[in-house]
């Protein structure tokens, strides 16, 4: 059974959140109306953009949060928390209003990706989860994009269950990774509970197990004529693994008439080895076959590969996709930026660090993607104070967020908010995709940015910038807090 059907989620918080929550209740700031952001400050790997994803897991979240009388008698035993509040918890649900760029966008940092406007428990009591979900399924849909972006067209499946880092890990990780563009997962419960296509068909332990090689191919390929994949290294690929899986398809296949079928190999010199078995198929009359490789890849081994002259049609990618083990951490956080007084009206908050990249953006706000007229291309990002509207008639100046001395101008474009609306009044009010429409939708909004920004060394640096207003009340509350 999947860990978030036998756990109450609502209890895998901070405990400062419990904390913080009795003492806003005790201090009478329960019901202020706040906003948090969701945002991240670097791209994993040094990429040119990210992939959002993790949403569906936090609106199943948002939608079951309560706490069991178990919880309660375990709050209660802790000795920090007022009866009051523990009564309150009782009736516990969230009330406010979500916000969110919808999974499968392209994201840059410093731009809100979730908002959340609350009272002041229910928005902090949902931090820890939010961050969870956002920040390990963008991670690794993020990966996986980079991974397939390598291959250029040829399937990537994912295969990283057993190196993934728990249970969840392997789960809600082979959906984000499909998300991000694989084709499918060896991970069966991630096919039974979202959907992922799950797929396999042997191990070397197969192989070993029949007198010989050929006898175990052979029985393979009588047991699944239609999905015949054949492991040919288990002990010597060229000399025994590809003529053995010939005769194997000869035997079997032939006379059923069926010419679709594989080999895998999982070890050596996969560059030689698979255009020597190209060769060799080719020779044979099995041109229909597809060439499988896995063996700890990523986007840089797949993409060296293929350089050399590799002759793969499918890859297997496991560990380091999972794992996202070149930057196993995604790094987004969860600020507040804004509360409201008694009136309604909203009051920028800002978060002042000596680490310039620690201080946040402030204000209840608006994220649109600038594309250009005639190219379709996304150019840049532009947040501004919640109330304001672009005029696509006007230009629009930007600046390079990391080198605020160049600036760019743009004319000719339209705009696109990027949050949609999640909840309102704690009631969901969004279509909630299906995983083959999210799949779609990335891959056609990863095609908007230019080939500069998908670069994997030195991509060009994405605009991501402040209205004049933004930036004004950003200012005003930097010389405040001196």
């Amino acid at each position: 059974m999947h860990t978030e059907q036998k756990l109450n989620m609502t209890m895998l918080c901070d405990f400062y959140e419990l904390t913080m929550g009795n003492g806003y209740f005790q201090t009478g700031l329960r019901n202020r109306i706040t906003y948090f952001d969701v945002f991240f400050r670097d791209v994993p790997d040094k990429g040119g953009f990210a992939i959002c994803a993790g949403l569906d897991q936090l609106i199943d979240y948002i939608l079951d949060l309560h706490f069991d009388e178990e919880d309660i008698a375990y709050l209660r035993g802790r000795n920090l928390f007022s009866e009051e509040f523990l009564d309150y918890l009782r009736d516990f649900r969230f009330t406010g209003d979500i916000w969110a760029i919808p999974e499968g966008t392209p994201i840059f940092p410093q731009e809100p990706v979730i908002t959340v406007r609350a009272p002041a428990i229910q928005a902090q009591l949902i931090e820890t989860f939010t961050l969870l979900a956002i920040n390990h399924q963008s991670l690794i849909a993020t990966k996986a994009n980079r991974i397939v972006r390598a291959a250029q067209g040829r399937t990537v499946l994912e295969f990283g269950s057993r190196r993934a880092q728990g249970t969840d890990g392997a789960i809600s990780g082979a959906r984000a990774a499909y998300i991000g563009g694989c084709a499918g997962t060896a991970c069966t419960i991630s096919d039974q509970l979202y959907g992922v296509p799950a797929g396999g068909t042997m191990a070397h332990a197969w192989v070993q197990m029949f007198d010989s090689q050929y006898d175990a191919f052979e029985a393979y390929c009588k047991l699944y004529p239609h999905n015949a994949t054949l492991l040919v290294d288990t002990y010597n690929t060229l000399r025994s693994g590809v003529p053995d899986a010939i005769r194997a398809f000869d035997a079997v296949l032939k006379p059923l008439g069926i010419q679709t079928c594989g080999i895998r190999l999982d070890s050596g010199d996969i560059a030689y080895l698979t255009q020597k078995a190209r060769k060799m198929l080719d020779d044979a009359g099995w041109t229909g076959c597809r060439i499988s490789a896995s063996n700890s890849l990523d986007e840089y081994i797949i993409r060296d590969l293929l350089i050399q002259g590799a002759q793969i049609d499918l890859f297997g990618v496991g560990e380091r996709m999972i794992t996202a083990s070149s930057q196993p951490v995604f790094g987004g956080v969860y600020k507040l930026v804004a509360v409201e007084d008694g009136t309604g009206t909203v009051i920028p908050k800002i978060k002042v660090s000596e680490n310039v990249d620690k201080i946040t953006n402030p204000h209840y706000k608006k994220v649109y993607r600038i594309f250009d007229k005639s190219t379709g291309k996304a150019e840049a990002d532009y947040i501004t104070i919640w109330d304001e509207m672009v005029d696509e008639t006007q230009s629009l100046e930007l600046f390079d967020p990391r080198a605020t001395w160049k600036r760019k101008t743009y004319t000719d474009f339209t705009v696109k908010p990027l949050q949609q609306r999640i909840f309102q009044g704690g009631k969901l009010v969004y279509r909630r995709p299906s995983l083959q429409e999210t799949q779609a939708y990335c891959k056609e909004q990863v095609e908007t940015l230019w080939d500069e920004v998908k670069r994997f060394e030195n991509p060009h640096t994405y605009y991501v910038d402040l209205s004049q207003r933004l930036w004004d009340v950003k200012q005003a509350l930097l010389r405040e807090s001196k």
